[in-house]
């Protein structure tokens, strides 16, 4: 099977401007670990599109390189055609995400990733609070901004409604100073919730058809910088506490069936039980542990996933015993 991976910052999607992000350094971490887990799967010949400004990959494998001037929409597909599979590791800003998602299904190309439905839904807070809020799943409260809440909390938190990561999130101590600095964005741009104590946590999950497997339960070590959150660091497999995930993860499955393949979700962990902040229909930086931590081939369940079908989420094989992980992310990462 040809597999065609294509990550955006990494992959040439900034060839045409300078490559700066915050979320280089991230996505590195998964780039390199998915194509490691690629590399050693079994019938797999591997194809990554890599921008010229960069190192190449750490594994023997094919590389697309687009050049300033290219139009990357147009190679990717050219090269989706040639392709049996792709493995997009989008953001989901902007649209990148479903918009890879969709141009994949386009071409006859096989989509290892949610569907493009479900990754309109997880795009956004606000639908996906409201999504899970219908089916009873206990969510970090979520309104639009401009627009009424109706919660009484010491301290707010905005964030882009379609943002990854801490990008552009900010914490206010009272709801007026949060609209005096949201008033020159658009409406509809950001979206504020309460600031909620609690442990960030994270789960990774194989999804598919509706059913979830829960791989593991992660610790995320979030700081409080100058009114902004940053992501240090993440203990994979590190949330002793696991009573529920799974079937937290379950019951998210089900209330976005065109969940598919890895699926994060970003968490807090509250005194009253867990409450979602976001999901993230594609790989996160804890996949790039889970290797170590669990002793499996993700990207070889995911292909299994693929082949096979439903019956892998319920495959329990013996396994060596599992451990925690940890992965440090750079300043700013």
């Amino acid at each position: 099977m040809r597999i065609l991976v294509i990550e955006y910052i990494t992959g040439g999607g900034l060839v045409n401007e300078g490559l700066k992000s915050g979320l280089l350094g991230e996505a590195e971490i998964m780039v390199h670990a998915l194509l490691a887990d690629l590399h050693d799967s079994p019938d797999v010949d591997l194809l990554v599109s890599r921008d010229p400004r960069l190192p190449p990959p750490r594994v023997a494998c094919d590389i697309l390189t687009p050049r300033a001037g290219d139009d990357v929409w147009t190679l990717w597909r050219d090269r989706m055609q040639r392709c049996d599979a792709v493995w997009p590791l989008m953001p989901e800003s902007g649209g990148l995400l479903e918009r890879v998602s969709r141009l994949a299904l386009e071409v006859g190309c096989s989509l290892i990733g949610s569907r493009p439905d479900a990754v309109r839904i997880a795009a956004s807070k606000l639908h996906t609070s409201a999504c899970l809020r219908r089916h009873g799943i206990a969510v970090v409260p979520t309104y639009a901004a401009p627009g009424p809440v109706a919660e009484v909390a010491a301290r707010w938190v905005s964030k882009p409604d379609d943002g990854v990561g801490c990008e552009r999130t900010r914490i206010f101590d009272s709801l007026e100073a949060l609209a005096a600095a949201l008033d020159p964005e658009p409406p509809g741009t950001y979206v504020v919730q309460p600031y909620t104590e609690g442990t960030a946590a994270s789960l990774s999950l194989l999804c598919q058809s509706g059913a979830a497997r829960l791989l593991s339960c992660n610790l995320q070590q979030v700081i409080e910088v100058d009114g902004r959150f940053e992501l240090r660091g993440i203990c994979v497999n590190g949330l002793s506490q696991r009573h529920g995930c799974a079937a937290l993860g379950a019951a998210i499955a089900r209330a976005i069936p065109g969940l598919w393949g890895y699926v994060g979700v970003d968490l807090i962990c509250t005194d009253h039980g867990p409450q979602v902040l976001e999901i993230n229909p594609r790989l996160t930086v804890s996949y790039a542990g889970l290797r170590a931590a669990l002793k499996i081939n993700p990207a070889a369940l995911v292909l299994r996933l693929l082949r096979e079908g439903p019956a892998v989420l319920a495959d329990r094989p013996a396994a060596p015993p599992s451990r925690s992980v940890n992965l440090s992310l750079a300043h700013g990462a």
